[in-house]
């Protein structure tokens, strides 16, 4: 009888805690990106699409801030906007050169973003998963740095 109890009551756990600590889903190259690859880091999330120009002008600069962020707990990762997924967001991804990774689930329900109008949007989320900044428009890896910076100050 206990094990029973013991058993509803991990998996009532289970149903109530799902979005905790949940893996992020699959990357424009079918890859799982598990929870520890983004969670507890600061996170510079970007929405895209293939006809936004700014997003494009803007890429190069992320890919870079991703790479050079890296060893700092800062991840860049970006959402395509119009909900490509499998072989339509990686080729859309290796047609604006991308090489940061691109969730195809949305995680705008996980961080209580709301759907944006405009392009591109950047959140800047801090390593407890709280959204502690939106910027419109396009972005530099300079000045992202430097909000960065500020929030973490803060």
């Amino acid at each position: 009888m206990t094990r029973r109890l013991a058993a509803a009551l991990a998996i009532t756990a289970s149903l109530l805690l799902g979005g905790c600590g949940a893996d992020y889903g699959l990357d424009q190259n079918g890859n799982t990106v598990q929870a520890e690859q983004i969670d507890g880091r600061w996170v510079v999330l970007n929405y895209w699409a293939e006809w936004c120009g700014p997003c494009r002008t803007e890429i190069p600069e992320l890919n870079a801030a991703a790479k050079d962020w890296q060893a700092q707990g800062v991840t860049v990762v970006g959402v395509n906007f119009d909900g490509l997924r499998g072989d339509e967001l990686k080729k859309a991804s290796e047609a604006l050169g991308i090489s940061f990774t691109v969730l195809a689930d949305d995680p705008a329900e996980r961080y209580e973003l709301p759907r944006s109008e405009a392009l591109p949007v950047t959140y800047i989320i801090d390593d407890k998963g709280k959204v502690r900044e939106q910027l419109m428009g396009e972005q530099t890896a300079e000045g992202l740095a430097e909000k960065i910076k500020l929030l973490k100050g803060a």
